[in-house]
């Protein structure tokens, strides 16, 4: 049986405060985690939750992945912004350019978001968090469309995306020119089996897929770490 995507994870160094602030942007409710850890869950039980799981390693230069937040309309926008701000998030400077509608900041953790500006057209029929957006190759893209069975949506000069059948946030790659990699990422993605899912199966066709097995196990054995193509650390979990 395939993995689902079950949540995007945090490493966050104040895992309760980074779960305070995106509980407050996304109106999402807090609950406790399958390892104890923190989550906030989504309104929609079928969507991924996001868990804050502790982690002390420095922050260096921009994260592989962030998301982005979509507007209804331009007061909207600036809803979210001030909202943001007023939980501790912060504007900062990625390189973008004035004439671009978007707003970049920072969680308290340091970790980039950005509000689109209204009328995005790519992310109209998603939702609120309308993509993680990452850094990576078209080779990558391809590689979660297979290990999640979420068809490709957009695939041109080397950028890719993908979007689960049922809808909802969309999954980017920008291509390249794709920055080294330093240390392990902040955000990334963890997928979830049923109890009596052949996990050793699982584990096989993704690495078929390109995935590279790590054999570090987290929790109670049920956290397999692994690397996508691209050397990006992701989870695979068997629930109870």
């Amino acid at each position: 049986m395939t993995g689902q995507l079950f949540a995007i994870c945090f490493n966050a160094t104040r895992p309760s405060e980074l779960a305070r602030f995106w509980s407050g942007v996304l109106g999402w409710e807090p609950a406790g985690g399958p390892d104890g850890d923190i989550a906030i869950l989504p309104p929609d039980p079928a969507g991924f939750r996001i868990r804050f799981l502790p982690g002390q390693e420095p922050k260096t230069g921009q994260n592989r992945a962030h998301f982005d937040l979509t507007s209804i309309d331009p007061q909207d926008q600036r809803r979210t912004v001030a909202r943001a701000l007023e939980l501790g998030a912060n504007h900062i400077d990625v390189g973008q350019l004035p004439e671009e509608g978007h707003v970049v900041l920072a969680d308290p953790d340091g970790n980039e978001f950005c509000v689109i500006e209204a009328g995005n057209r790519f992310l109209a029929d998603t939702g609120f968090i309308g993509a993680l957006a990452c850094d990576g190759t078209q080779e990558v893209g391809y590689f979660w469309s297979e290990a999640l069975r979420w068809p490709l949506v957009w695939d041109q000069d080397q950028e890719t995306a993908i979007q689960s059948p049922s809808g909802g946030t969309k999954i980017t790659w920008g291509g390249p020119p794709v920055a080294p990699k330093t240390g392990a990422n902040r955000l990334y993605l963890e997928l979830a089996l049923p109890a009596d899912a052949d996990g050793e199966a699982e584990t096989d066709r993704l690495i078929s897929l390109g995935a590279t097995r790590t054999d570090t196990r987290e929790g109670d054995g049920g956290r397999l770490l692994m690397l996508d193509p691209d050397g990006n650390e992701f989870a695979l979990r068997r629930l109870r």
